[in-house]
């Protein structure tokens, strides 16, 4: 089953999305871990978190160094951090961005998607101009470009645990559901 990273900067949610995947796939019936790594705890600082996802009791309890899937909710941390360190040749990239895919300069060997989630956050009244909040709107892209859990689950999560616009964050996640772009990047050598 596969293990997710996810990579954000203070305020956009990254931990609660980690957290709401695994809930997700918790109602699915799968065994699950989610947990937030953090530098400097403060808004804008860059952050990770982890969700782990299985059919059987978790054994293991550390980072995940080698994920199947990267999640990104800052496209600007691609130039400064390495977001695919360890990700399992073929693994997924998804990205919060307004590019193309295929315009992202990642490396090959990667399925890569993108989805604008700050401008599907603030049409929903998601955060503000400065700080959009991405987490639900990601997770939208996530389920249809990962096929690891149904976005049902998603949007069920969302109900029982997001209590602030509840409703504008389901909208959010069922249009990057809908609008995400997916790109398949060569397996050349990277």
């Amino acid at each position: 089953m596969p293990e997710i990273r996810f990579h954000g900067r203070g305020g956009q949610g990254a931990v609660v999305a980690s957290r709401l995947l695994a809930i997700a796939a918790f109602l699915e019936g799968a065994y699950v871990q989610s947990f937030p790594n953090f530098g400097l705890e403060r808004r804008g600082a860059p952050v990770a978190a982890f969700t782990r996802i299985q059919n059987e009791p978790l054994q293991i309890h550390s980072q995940i160094y080698e994920p199947d899937a990267v999640v990104v909710l800052a496209e600007s941390l691609l130039t400064i951090e390495n977001v695919t360190a360890g990700l399992k040749p073929g693994g997924l990239i998804l990205v919060n961005s307004d590019l193309d895919p295929a315009e992202l300069n990642l490396p090959a060997g990667f399925k890569v998607a993108s989805v604008n989630a700050n401008g599907i956050a603030l049409g929903a009244g998601l955060g503000t101009r400065m700080s959009p909040i991405v987490n639900t709107a990601i997770l939208g892209a996530f389920v249809r470009v990962s096929e690891y859990i149904s976005l049902d689950s998603v949007i069920q999560a969302i109900q029982k645990n997001v209590s602030i616009k509840t409703d504008k964050n389901i909208e959010a996640c069922r249009q990057a559901h809908d609008t995400v772009r997916i790109f398949e990047v060569s397996n050349a050598a990277f």
